[in-house]
């Protein structure tokens, strides 16, 4: 499928009501409004595509950048498409979703998430601490700095008080998956979770709740589920 092609079906499946749920949950326009199903069959005919993928991310598309996200092959994004790619990231979904999940998937991981939650603008620090979390859920124990991840528990302790509140909400996902998915560090995650205590975070009048990250943890702990990696982290 051709750009041209894909923006045309995508904008066919738009939707006023999918868009305004959107908006709420802090996606930017321009965008029309597809649901992830909807885009689904567009990602099973193209499967992967590098270049096609940067062609509907630049389009500044929402719906198209999500998309761009899905088919992107992560292991030949170069680091300056991953930073062009987060700078570009103003809707939640794309910074806290999309940039993450390519990043995890690249070879730049670990430093361009280590880099990006010491910058000034929220959505790229949120976008860290996502492409964080996602590789502690990917990476096998021994590929992880497990001493550099316990230090991070307690850097969010330390700063979740005074963070903004994207970073707030991807800092608590941090918590969780460190303890859900590493499980040498579950005790330190149920810990650092404890000392936070509950989080308070503006999630704009719609219904989503911010878990907390103790009970969270114990969950996937009750079901015998604790340091079960993902196989992908895109959806």
């Amino acid at each position: 499928m051709t750009l041209q092609e894909i923006m045309e079906e995508l904008q066919s499946k738009g939707s006023d009501q999918i868009k305004n749920i959107l908006l709420k949950h802090g996606v930017r326009e321009p965008f029309f409004g597809v649901r992830v199903g909807d885009m689904k069959p567009i990602q099973k005919k193209v499967k992967m595509d590098y270049q096609l993928a940067k062609d509907l991310y630049a389009t500044g598309n929402a719906d198209a950048m999500y998309l761009a996200g899905l088919i992107a092959d992560d292991k030949k994004m170069t680091k300056e498409d991953l930073q062009r790619w987060a700078a570009q990231a103003l809707s939640s979904n794309i910074s806290e979703y999309t940039v993450p999940w390519v990043t995890a998937g690249s070879r730049f991981g670990w430093e361009l998430g280590n880099e990006w939650i010491n910058h000034e603008e929220e959505h790229i620090v949120a976008a860290g601490w996502a492409t964080l979390s996602n590789l502690v859920a990917l990476l096998p124990d021994e590929e992880l700095d497990l001493t550099a991840i316990r230090a991070l528990l307690d850097r969010v302790v330390l700063e979740m008080p005074n963070a903004k509140n994207r970073v707030r909400y991807q800092m608590n996902s941090f918590v969780i998956s460190v303890g859900a998915y590493i499980a040498a560090l579950t005790a330190a995650a149920i810990e650092a979770a404890n000392k936070l205590g509950v989080i308070t975070i503006e999630m704009n009048g719609t219904a989503c709740k911010v878990p907390s990250a103790a009970d969270y943890i114990l969950k996937i702990k009750d079901k015998g589920a604790i340091g079960k990696k993902k196989k992908t982290v895109k959806c």
